[in-house]
């Protein structure tokens, strides 16, 4: 039976990931900071689905805990087939805050340790020839919302990069681009939801469906959703000029 690695999985994204995947008979083992959470959600799916789901206690910005759950990735004997990089949280913080912490911690969760998971997964997929790496990037990697789009759009290069690297060895990659998800992310990260228009909204079970089904194909870069793709194009081909504007009234319009 194929497993399925999953960071920051009991929530959001990462938990549409764990369902969709345990319907399928796959067994997960999920990384998460909440002990309690990682217990209950494990119980739930383990009863739903009749999967063996393994917990991993990890905070990602912990580089000793980011080496723990790679080795997991690297293990040879019930070896990881699927790795689902999803771990992170909104960053809001003025690029020109004196205080950087948010800033560093977001580069601890969503750069450095997704190249270290990307990395051991890498590795050990491409020794036995066969696995896939998805990484949850962000269509807000193609603006220029501070932080949070340039971590995006280091994830969604990175994952480009590997897939290069990766190329004719049976291992995919695939960033994974969402838009606006209805998920707790964005409560958690104080965006004023009902600035954003209701039809851009996008299901979290309904993403994940396309974005495996994208991996399936082999796409290294996943838009879940015609009007994201409409978007993303016409970022890709805007003036940069116009991206800029446009990403600063998206910022004004998101702040309580």
């Amino acid at each position: 039976m194929p497993i399925a690695l999953i960071t920051g999985g009991t929530s959001g994204i990462g938990a549409a990931f764990a369902r969709a995947l345990a319907a399928r008979g796959t067994d997960l083992v999920l990384v998460a900071r909440d002990p309690d959470r990682l217990a209950s959600v494990s119980a739930d799916l383990s009863t739903s689905f009749g999967v063996d789901v393994e917990t991993v206690v990890a905070d990602l910005a912990d580089r000793a805990d980011v080496d723990r759950v790679a080795t997991v990735l690297e293990r040879t004997d019930r070896p990881i087939d699927m790795l689902v990089n999803n771990a992170g949280f909104g960053v809001h913080d003025a690029l020109l805050a004196e205080d950087t912490t948010i800033h560093e911690r977001a580069l601890d969760v969503m750069v450095r340790a997704v190249l270290v998971l990307g990395g051991a997964a890498g590795r050990a997929m491409r020794a036995r020839g066969n696995g896939y790496i998805v990484n949850t990037s962000s269509t807000a990697g193609f603006i220029t919302m501070g932080a949070y789009s340039a971590i995006k759009a280091w994830v969604t290069s990175y994952s480009e990069g590997l897939a290069v690297e990766l190329a004719g060895t049976g291992v995919g990659v695939t960033a994974l681009c969402p838009g606006w998800v209805r998920t707790e992310f964005h409560e958690r990260a104080g965006i004023r939801a009902s600035s954003i228009p209701s039809f851009l909204w996008v299901d979290a079970d309904a993403l994940v469906a396309e974005a495996l089904q994208d991996v399936a194909r082999g796409r290294v870069i996943s838009i879940p959703s015609v009007r994201f793709r409409v978007l993303m194009w016409l970022a890709r081909h805007a003036p940069r000029g116009a991206i800029r504007w446009v990403s600063g009234r998206i910022s004004s319009s998101r702040r309580h």
